[in-house]
């Protein structure tokens, strides 16, 4: 046995494919697809996924960026009476990017605040920040001991849909974070599980041990419930024009890995101490950028999967006004990919920023698209690998980045093609 000082390890960091969700609470461009899809009809989107994914793909996430809708959420059920009418769509939608039910969510806004009165915040744009981690005995390991040392826990159990076993501690600013093992994983006909599995639901990690999914599955088949009839989403995006690595799709690029994060934050010192000694993360680096202080943590072999920076940052860099997320970074596959991704992005008028090279250690030419509610997601290709030493490259041995003038092509690092590799097919 290995010992460590907090009982949990996320297993990777947010450029993995299997390692995280960022939840988002998103307005406007959700409600537009919702909207137009439902437009004259009195029938349940819920029911209609061919419909549902389409109007999802109608906005910038699904169809510009690539991810593929697994299963909705209607929080309209959830919500007093007198608040129905008033918020406008209630339905949120999880969505995935490889085999993970779901890496990234969208969330409606003014429905998820009747419920969700911390959401209010500015750090409530983020809905939940998730880490995986090795086991089912670490989730229980570690929500009691956050218990025992009186750290708060919003809320604690298994995801349906996802069916990830998790609990869920705020960081010192309020953003929440999901600690989860074993998410449920979408295969080669696309589909999720119909929810008639999901069963028992639970307020808390169940006894140990507990018995496996696929013990779980087979249950389910012999208690007569279809296990084919989930949600799959059947719009591709457009049609599939582009060569990606020899593979035909309906975009220049393929998402490899999600993350990091990227926070404004509004005291340093807590929220460090919060993500190294309660979450576990190991500092890479800290630099100062005109007088600013910015911490980077990795989980694993990353430079990092999370940034943290002073909230001052904020209106130099010109970003949303009133949320704490400075980005969402998306991996791509490679160079060539991130330049037709921008190009790409452009031509369908998606905004595209580029930041100061020096905000960003670990990765060299990076850009921003701004979806319609101003939220960035960072493209990059690339991101140094830590080994056994722990140390970071020194600033000198980095690439000279000219945000005004990118190259061709770029010379290959000694860590240009390590880290996490992107598991499956990539349409």
């Amino acid at each position: 046995m290995l010992g460590r000082p907090v009982p949990v390890k996320p297993l990777g960091n947010l450029t993995l494919v299997v390692m995280n969700t960022l939840m988002l609470t998103y307005e406007d461009a959700l409600r537009r697809a919702y909207n137009a899809a439902t437009a004259g009809s009195k029938e349940s989107l819920m029911n209609k996924p061919e419909r549902l994914t389409s109007a999802v793909a109608a906005a910038v996430y699904c169809r510009l960026l690539g991810f593929r809708i697994s299963d909705p959420l209607d929080f309209g059920p959830r919500l007093p009476e007198d608040k129905r009418a008033s918020v406008g769509t209630t339905v949120g939608y999880f969505s995935r990017h490889g085999t993970d039910h779901h890496s990234f969510v969208f969330f409606p806004k003014d429905a998820y605040a009747v419920l969700n009165p911390h959401s209010l915040k500015p750090s409530g744009t983020i809905n939940q920040i998730t880490w995986q981690v090795g086991s089912l005995q670490e989730v229980s390991d570690a929500f009691d001991w956050f218990t025992r040392r009186g750290k708060q826990i919003r809320r604690a159990g298994r995801d349906l849909p996802g069916s990830n076993w998790h609990f869920y501690p705020p960081d010192p600013d309020g953003h929440t974070n999901e600690l989860y093992y074993g998410i449920e994983q979408i295969g080669w006909d696309g589909y999720s599980k119909p929810r008639e599995m999901y069963g028992v639901r639970y307020s808390k990690p169940p006894q140990l041990p507990h018995q496996s999914e696929y013990a779980e599955v087979m249950q389910a088949t012999k208690d007569g419930i279809p296990i084919e009839e989930g949600l799959r989403a059947s719009d591709m995006g457009g049609p599939e024009t582009y060569d990606v690595g020899g593979i035909l799709l309906a975009r220049p690029f393929k998402i490899a890995r999600i993350g990091p994060v990227r926070l404004f934050v509004e005291d340093m010192e807590p929220m460090v101490r919060f993500y190294r000694d309660d979450l576990g993360l190991t500092i890479t680096e800290e630099i100062h950028y005109k007088g600013h202080r910015c911490v980077f943590l990795r989980a694993n072999t990353e430079h990092h999967t999370m940034a943290l920076y002073p909230l001052a940052l904020r209106e130099e860099l010109r970003l949303r006004a009133d949320t704490t997320l400075l980005s969402f970074g998306l991996q791509l596959g490679t160079y060539r990919q991130l330049r037709d991704a921008i190009a790409f992005l452009k031509e369908n008028r998606v905004t595209v920023k580029y930041l100061p090279p020096e905000l960003f250690p670990g990765i060299d030419y990076c850009a921003f698209a701004i979806d319609p509610d101003g939220f960035a997601f960072q493209l990059y290709y690339y991101m140094e690998q830590i080994g056994w030493d722990g140390k970071p490259r020194h600033e000198s041995q980095r690439s000279e980045i000219d945000n005004a003038k990118w190259p061709e092509a770029v010379e290959a690092q000694s860590d240009t093609f390590l880290g996490e590799p992107f598991l499956g097919p990539l349409g």
